[in-house]
């Protein structure tokens, strides 16, 4: 089993905090060199600051990839340069709301699924289509739990069992230029995206009676079926979708 990503080149959306900068961190860890993405450049520049101090290359970049001109603007960055993209984490999203499904509006609909489906989807598009000149690649996209069954988010969840299709219709239709297309679901995890969530003691009980394990997952407890799913050790593994979530889905 080859667990190693020396010489890869990584780009990890959403890069600077959670999930996304435990992912960076690992995947530097296991060798590969990263381009850290989000909309805010100096949170960016203190994890590249980490993954430099472990040895390896890092470019942060301030992009937003809800926007079409961001994302050339990222991709070109990223070729400049490494001059290629082995590994895709589509990590980045949004949730600006908790209304529910009968007061929610189309502004804060739009503002989810463009950035947690329509960019995961065009970022995709545009790296796949460099990962096929260069025989290659492997994207990884975070998805959530939410997107298996509705909880307190629903047009969150929506987009989130979107951003799952999605995983599969790529996973089918890339094959053929040897790109594989996964997806993990997280469960509640200790992230400031979540903290809405797991710092209220109301709805903190309710998701750990029924969450066999019985605590809140950790940013750096995504990062192993991450680092799976980027390496060859999973080198027959395409379209699947893989829960991190303490075992609530069961």
């Amino acid at each position: 089993m080859d667990f190693s990503l020396n010489g890869k080149v990584a780009l990890i959306t959403g890069a600077s905090r959670g999930i996304g900068e435990a992912a960076a961190m690992g995947l530097a860890r296991y060798g590969a060199d990263v381009v850290l993405a989000s909309r805010k450049l100096p949170d960016l520049e203190k994890v590249a600051q980490k993954v430099k101090a472990l040895g390896r290359k890092a470019l942060p970049v301030a992009a937003h990839v809800a926007k079409a001109e961001e994302i050339k603007n990222l991709v070109d960055k990223t070729m400049e340069a490494f001059g290629r993209i082995d590994i895709l984490v589509n990590n980045a999203a949004t949730n600006p709301t908790m209304d529910q499904a009968l007061t929610v509006d189309e502004r804060a609909w739009d503002a989810i699924m463009n950035l947690n489906l329509k960019g995961l989807f065009f970022l995709s598009q545009a790296v796949a289509r460099i990962m096929k000149e260069k025989g290659g690649g492997k994207i990884i996209n975070v998805s959530s739990i939410a997107g298996i069954s509705p909880d307190l988010l629903p047009i969150y969840s929506i987009s989130k069992a979107g951003v799952i299709m999605a995983t599969k219709v790529m996973a089918q239709q890339w094959a053929q230029y040897k790109i594989r297309v996964n997806a993990i679901a997280p469960g509640l995890t200790k992230t400031k995206f979540a903290e809405a969530l797991w710092n209220n003691p109301d709805i903190l009980k309710l998701a750990m009676e029924k969450t066999p394990l019985a605590r809140v997952g950790e940013p750096e407890e995504m990062v192993g079926a991450i680092i799976f799913l980027a390496s060859d050790a999973s080198s027959y593994i395409t379209g699947q979708v893989i829960p991190i979530d303490g075992g609530k889905t069961i």
